[in-house]
C-alpha cells in the first residue's frame, strides 16, 4: 500500500469520527422527572428543554439537568421559648422546583436549593413560631407549632419553589427542664384524678339523699293512705294469701282448734302453714 493511499485512508477515518463526534454532540435526552437549562457559549436560554430526546448545537451548547421531583431534606434548627429556653427541633423538608422556576433558580442561585433558599426560611420561621410560646406549650402544640411555622415558610418563599410540607421529627430540651415538665404534668393528673373521685364522691351522696327523700315521700304517701283507707291493710292481708285456711285459729284463750287436732290436721296436710309456735298454742298445752 502507497504512502498516498495510507494517508488518504487516515483522512476518511478521521473524517468519519469527527462526523460521529459532532452528531453525538449535537443531540441530548432529558431524563423523565426533570427539565433541562439550555447554556450556549456563557448564555441562558430562557425556556426550558422538556424531557426527552432533541437536538442542539454541537460542542457550543449544554443542556443542564434539572430535578422538578420531589425531594426530602432533613435539618436541624435551634430556638428559644418564650420563657428563654432552647430548643432543639429536628425535622424534615419536602419540597420541589416548579417548572416556572427552572431557569431562574439555575441563572441567578448558586449551590443546593435547599440550603441556599429553604433552610434558612424554614429556620427563621420556625423561631418565629416558638418565641410566642412556652417550653411547655412548644412540647404539648407540635402539630400547631408545624403548621403555623409551614404557612410562614412558604409565604417567605413565595412561588420561586413550593414547600409541600414539614415534617417536625423531634423537640429536644434539657434533661432539667424535660424532668421538670414531667413532674409537673404527673402532679396535674393526679389531681384531674382526686377532682373525678370527689365528683363521683359527690354524685354518689346526692343520689343517695334523693333515694332517701324518695323512701320517705313512699312511706308518707302509705301512712296517708292507711289513715284515709283503713281498709288498704286488709287488702295488703289478701294479697299476702297463700290460699290455706289456717290450722289454727284465734289468740289468747280463744282456740278453734286443740293442739292434737292441730297435729292431726298438720299431719294430713303436710304442705299447709301451721302456728304451732303462737302464744295461743303454747297457753293451750299448759
Amino acid at each position: 500500500m502507497t504512502p498516498q493511499n495510507i494517508a488518504r485512508t487516515a483522512g476518511i477515518a478521521l473524517l468519519i469520527f469527527c462526523a460521529v463526534i459532532m452528531a453525538s454532540s449535537g443531540t441530548y435526552v432529558v431524563q423523565p422527572g426533570y427539565r433541562g437549562v439550555e447554556v450556549t457559549m456563557g448564555k441562558v436560554s430562557p425556556a426550558f428543554k422538556p424531557e426527552g430526546f432533541g437536538l442542539k448545537a454541537p460542542v457550543v451548547t449544554i443542556i443542564h439537568p434539572v430535578s422538578i421531583r420531589q425531594q426530602t431534606a432533613e435539618d436541624k434548627a435551634d430556638c428559644y421559648s418564650s420563657d428563654l429556653q432552647q430548643i432543639h427541633v429536628e425535622l424534615r423538608v419536602l419540597f420541589r422546583i416548579p417548572e416556572a422556576s427552572v431557569v431562574k433558580l439555575f441563572q441567578e442561585y448558586h449551590g443546593q436549593v435547599f440550603d441556599s433558599l429553604i433552610a434558612p426560611r424554614v429556620h427563621e420561621a420556625l423561631k418565629e413560631v416558638t418565641a410566642l410560646q412556652s417550653a411547655e406549650q412548644i412540647v404539648k402544640t407540635r402539630e400547631q407549632i408545624k403548621t403555623r411555622s409551614l404557612e410562614i415558610a412558604r409565604k417567605k418563599v413565595g412561588a420561586l419553589l413550593v414547600i409541600e410540607d414539614i415534617v417536625i421529627q423531634d423537640i429536644a430540651l434539657s434533661k432539667e427542664l424535660g424532668h421538670a415538665i414531667e413532674a409537673k404534668m404527673v402532679q396535674e393528673q393526679e389531681a384531674s384524678k382526686s377532682k373525678f373521685l370527689q365528683q363521683r364522691a359527690q354524685i354518689e351522696a346526692d343520689t343517695g339523699v334523693i333515694q332517701a327523700k324518695g323512701e320517705a315521700e313512699s312511706i308518707r304517701i302509705r301512712g296517708e293512705a292507711l289513715k284515709d283507707n283503713p281498709a288498704f291493710v286488709d287488702l295488703k292481708i289478701v294479697d299476702k294469701w297463700d290460699g290455706f285456711t289456717p290450722l289454727v285459729i284465734g289468740g289468747g284463750d280463744n282456740l278453734l282448734l286443740s293442739l292434737q287436732d292441730a297435729e292431726r290436721l298438720r299431719q294430713s296436710r303436710p304442705n299447709a302453714p301451721t302456728n304451732l309456735q303462737s302464744p295461743a298454742v303454747r297457753r293451750s298445752t299448759k
